[in-house]
């Protein structure tokens, strides 16, 4: 009897082993192939090889949403995996409502073409290789061709596709939403905060460049750049000052006229006093951690993901947060509620210099591509499909209205100009690190999100198991990131607050510290008052822990200091990324 029991009880193990083991392969396998679609404890997770921080499941316990620069089932998709849905533009445009303060005219949909679009086609391999060169290079003849470019663009009717006054309509249109989606006309299209920033505006330019050039009779003109990057140009240049100039435009920041020293880190109210040297080193710092330390994948530098039917400003790059945005508040007048022309997105093109400020941005993205990453590989963009195939639609020099796609112009030579005479003299201004400001010992308290930002708050955040022990190829291959998810502010104002890790004693770190490792900084959508941006902002960490000595630490303490603007933040998380 005692065999016979012993053989039961092994026979029934057996099959609920077997059972479990059944049960498990129904779990398991359509959890490596979709794991986001599954809820499953970290331990039993573990179980299938797969690291739970490579990807952000909603409803499970891994976090409560997934991360925007993946799709919607979770998986990466910059590989150009799932389904394809670029964004497109229809030619039906809504006309926004005069907003509170604005200075009209407010109009912000270019005239309707009476055919379709034709699709773009590159210019001639046989064309001039223009050569954007920044404006304290070029010499006042060069600046003579652009001052006549923009005063022949100013004369021609207003019904003009090509003229300046539709040309500034167009940004206006793109940056307030009006353009609908094909197939969507319940959804606008917003080229901000997303990976449409850098192509839009690229090709936004282009056309810009070769209207100018059709004006003047000069085929090989080119826009020159306002390199406020580099010492030389940190200051709006003298030609632009001159009233008497179609360049010139009454409605800037007057105590930021020339030879006031650019500020990069610009907040509205937030005049720093410095010396000159002492900003143009700040600059150089800021440029330092938003090009290099901070850019490492193209969804850090170039903005996330922004498909069809998608909620729109899912989340800048870094450059758009600073210097583009800081760049605008700072030129724009600071004593309007809405900044205007420059500070704020439906007049910002009115003003001549927006032209070679995008210039520098533009040159800014062919610089990044250049830069080697921590592999020694240069950066790529996207080569997803969805951000491939997203286009546009702009007139060209012969007024004719054209579909523009984001593979169209990934190629500045193949669109027949290039950028020279600069250099990037940030490469080496890698921040200092401040000691004493993170104070080990004593808890902290604890935060409980969401919450609304009115005072800084301090959180200790959980960095991602075998952290302390990935190799020098695992921090190559993947980017430990800090996600700060759920943000709601209002569009309606200027918002900004800064994050700080590792520095409890947030108030204790100088200008450009290390611990200081990014702004969240909006410009103001005036009309749209009460309406919220939902968005999320993302943090590069291997090299900032690396500085601060913490790739050992099992986690960081985060600093989220307000200081202009209502803000709410979800939560905050960290994560590794590979793209």
């Amino acid at each position: 009897m005692a065999a016979g029991s012993s053989s039961g009880a092994l026979l029934t193990l057996r099959v609920l082993l077997f059972c479990a083991l059944a049960a498990a392969a129904t779990t398991l396998l359509p959890l490596a192939t979709s794991p986001c679609t599954h809820s499953l404890s970290r331990s039993i997770l573990a179980a299938t090889g797969l690291d739970p921080y490579l990807f952000s499941c909603a409803g499970g316990d891994a976090s409560e949403a997934p991360l925007l620069s993946q799709g919607d089932d979770g998986a990466n998709k910059t590989g150009g995996s799932g389904a394809r849905r670029p964004i497109v533009t229809d030619q039906l445009c809504v006309k926004g409502k005069l907003p509170p303060h604005a200075l009209p005219p407010f109009q912000c949909c270019p005239p309707v073409s009476a055919s379709e679009p034709i699709n773009f086609t590159l210019p001639d391999p046989s064309e001039p290789l223009r050569t954007r060169r920044p404006v304290h290079v070029v010499g006042a003849e060069y600046m003579a061709k652009y001052t006549r470019a923009v005063a022949l663009m100013k004369a021609l009717p207003r019904s003009d596709p090509r003229s300046f006054y539709q040309q500034a309509n167009v940004h206006c249109a793109y940056c307030t939403g009006a353009h609908r989606q094909v197939g969507r006309p319940d959804l606008g299209v917003q080229i901000h905060f997303s990976w449409l920033f850098f192509p839009f505006h690229r090709a936004y330019l282009y056309f810009f460049e070769r209207i100018a050039a059709k004006l003047l009779g000069e085929p090989g003109f080119a826009l020159p750049v306002w390199s406020w990057d580099v010492p030389e140009g940190m200051g709006i240049p003298e030609v632009f000052t001159d009233e008497a100039s179609p360049l010139y435009d009454p409605i800037r920041e007057l105590s930021h006229a020339p030879p006031k020293v650019a500020d990069l880190d610009f907040f509205l109210g937030g005049e720093k006093n410095l010396t000159d040297e002492q900003q143009v080193l700040h600059n150089l710092r800021v440029m330092y951690k938003q090009m290099i330390s901070g850019a490492a994948l193209p969804s850090l530098f170039l903005g996330q993901p922004y498909r069809t039917g998608d909620a729109p400003m899912p989340g800048p790059g870094t450059v758009e947060w600073a210097p583009h945005n800081t760049m605008h508040t700072w030129t724009g007048d600071n004593s309007l509620p809405n900044v205007e022309n420059m500070g704020v997105y439906y007049s910002a093109g009115r003003d001549p210099l927006f032209y070679p400020h995008h210039a520098n941005i533009d040159r800014l993205w062919e610089a990044w591509r250049g830069i080697a990453g921590a592999d020694g590989r240069r950066h790529e963009d996207f080569t997803d499909p969805d951000w491939l195939d997203s286009s546009f639609l702009l007139y060209d020099e012969e007024a004719r209205l054209v579909r523009i796609t984001v593979r169209d112009v990934l190629n500045t030579e193949r669109l027949r100009y290039r950028y020279g005479g600069v250099g990037l003299p940030w490469l080496s201004a890698r921040p200092p690190v401040t000691p004493g400001v993170n104070p080990k010992g004593g808890r902290l308290e604890s935060v409980r999100f969401p919450v609304s930002l009115d005072t800084a708050v301090t959180a200790e955040v959980r960095r991602p198991p075998r952290a302390q022990r990935r190799s020098l190829q695992e921090k190559q291959a993947q980017e430990e990131v800090l996600v700060v998810e759920g943000i709601e502010a209002d569009a309606g104002d200027f918002v900004r607050f800064d994050v700080y890790v590792n520095a409890r004693e947030y108030y204790k770190v100088p200008l450009g510290g290390r611990e200081m490792a990014g702004s969240f900084t909006t410009l103001k959508h005036p009309g749209k008052e009460g309406t919220v941006v939902r968005t999320s902002m993302t943090v590069a960490l291997n090299e900032l822990l690396e500085d601060l000595g913490a790739e050992g630490d099992d986690s960081v303490t985060v600093s989220l200091v307000p200081v202009r603007g209502k803000v709410r933040i979800g939560g905050l998380r960290i994560v590794y990324m590979e793209e």
